[in-house]
């Protein structure tokens, strides 16, 4: 399949067909990178994606719990003013 560059503003794009976007489930916000001398178009990446039902995972196996509950403070800052809600 072949595309046209089009001029966009001050940018440049091309027209991506449906049925490919359909096809690779390409919606909202994409990446995108060259490799060697290829254009590559990702789906954007989310890096914390899913953290929440696995937190919710861990916590139901009682999972969810400090290592080293009695670390030493850094400083006396962190023994006075922090509170963990």
């Amino acid at each position: 399949m072949k595309a046209h560059i089009v001029k966009v503003g001050n940018s440049h794009g091309i027209r991506i067909p449906k049925v490919l976007l359909d096809d690779l489930g390409l919606n909202g916000e994409v990446e995108l990178m060259v490799r060697q001398d290829q254009l590559v178009i990702k789906p954007g990446r989310h890096p914390r994606a899913g953290w929440e039902e696995r937190f919710k995972q861990m916590a139901k196996r009682g999972d969810d719990q400090l290592l080293d509950k009695d670390a030493a403070s850094l400083t006396k800052w962190d023994a006075d003013q922090w509170e963990w809600k």
